[in-house]
């Protein structure tokens, strides 16, 4: 099969471009044909279109699964309720992935067995979930499932921007003060102090250097905040250790780093609950479960907690001997194991700690304004104290 690049219209005649699978030209005809587009041209694609070939959003995958959910429900069959939610999805890209699910149903595939050829649409964790409901005849309740866990992950999402977005303003604020005041103000002032034939104070000698860097310099220090995060992915990405390393401080870090615990306990909690509640065993709970932390260093602890029940210990003791997970996660493990009730114990977990990241971010953000008032006040009293003095050593020195 290649990757074509296409263009065509479909029968409001509003045309479109994307990319999709194909074994000719011929063969990608009745493909778009199955999801009402009619074919204008075509090429092999040789990458660069690629680019434009991202990931599905979230909102797309709720939309998606709970219609699923809602339509199998009701007892419409499964080809029928995936050719409606083609017809129906906005996005292009999702409407040529229902395509092929279509098609690979067809040709004698599994639901979660289609899907595993979209890994940039339905995650590991998805996939098995999908498996487990058509093992148990469940189906409905997985893509319910899913729905809700997909709407969890995208309300924890938005507490996690919320904690930087105000940051990310007020210091864009700040750093724009900063650069008028030391590109434009102080350079108009340099005149005037050193015309006043004065021994310069520290603090304005100090004020006069800076504004120097910010004038000889403003380019590099405008890159810096670009050049710094691209330098820190490669070299993150370029050893495994270098970013055990990185993602352990982060969990370490004052502030942030107790309430990214907490979203990735929670998120590892929810997964897990999920899963466990579905019928997949523990070991391949933890597996799939470990690719939602995002973070080496859980990741890795959860590795050696696989291996610690493999060799026959129980799930309490093997979460235990990592010492990552805190006591509040271990106890109810425990809880949970001797009751029977794991899923319980898990969604426990995982409401306690979305109700803590959303306090700790509330807590936060009231601590940031005062904090960033401060600094901007520091910063004007050091300008004002830099450019005044020199002015109140001469008052001092007149005759009267």
């Amino acid at each position: 099969m290649a990757l074509y690049s296409y263009r065509a219209i479909d029968g409001q005649g509003k045309s479109s471009r994307g990319l999709q699978d194909a074994t000719n030209v011929i063969d990608l005809e009745m493909r778009l044909k199955r999801s009402g587009l009619d074919l204008i041209d075509a090429r092999v694609d040789t990458g660069t279109a690629g680019l434009m070939h991202g990931k599905i959003k979230r909102p797309d995958l709720i939309t998606f699964f709970f219609n699923l959910e809602q339509l199998t429900r009701a007892g419409v069959p499964l080809l029928e309720s995936l050719a409606d939610l083609r017809d129906t999805m906005h996005d292009y890209r999702f409407r040529e992935i229902i395509a092929g699910l279509i098609e690979s149903i067809e040709g004698g595939k599994k639901l979660s067995q289609a899907m595993e050829q979209h890994p940039g649409a339905f995650d590991k964790v998805s996939v098995s979930l999908i498996l487990a409901g058509e093992e148990s005849g469940r189906l409905p309740e997985i893509f319910l499932h899913i729905t809700e866990s997909l709407k969890w992950q995208d309300e924890m999402a938005s507490h996690t921007k919320s904690i930087m977005l105000y940051p990310a303003l007020v210091g864009f604020v700040m750093v724009a003060i900063t650069f008028f005041l030391m590109i434009y103000l102080v350079p108009q002032l340099l005149g005037f102090i050193k015309g006043m034939g004065q021994t310069i104070p520290l603090q304005t000698r100090m004020l006069l250097a800076t504004s120097a860097f910010f004038v000889n310099y403003w380019y590099a220090l405008i890159a810096l905040p670009v050049a710094l995060p691209v330098a820190a992915k490669l070299i993150l990405a370029s050893s495994p250790e270098i970013r055990h390393s990185f993602d352990r401080l982060k969990l370490d870090s004052w502030v942030i780093g107790p309430i990214l615990r907490k979203i990735i306990l929670a998120r590892f909690a929810n997964t897990f609950a999920i899963m466990y509640g579905s019928g997949i065993s523990i070991l391949d709970c933890i597996a799939n479960s470990r690719e939602v932390a995002n973070n080496l260093a859980i990741a890795r602890s959860l590795d050696d907690v696989m291996r610690e029940i493999e060799s026959g210990k129980n799930l309490t003791q093997s979460f235990q001997s990592t010492g990552m997970f805190p006591p509040l996660v271990i106890r109810m493990l425990k809880v949970g194991e001797a009751t029977g009730s794991l899923d319980k114990a898990l969604f426990n977990i995982s409401y306690f700690y979305d109700r803590d990241v959303k306090d700790s971010i509330r807590k936060v953000q009231v601590m940031i304004e005062p904090a960033m008032t401060l600094i901007l006040g520091a910063l004007l009293g050091w300008v004002m104290l830099s450019v005044l003095s020199p002015i109140y050593d001469i008052i001092g020195k007149v005759q009267f």
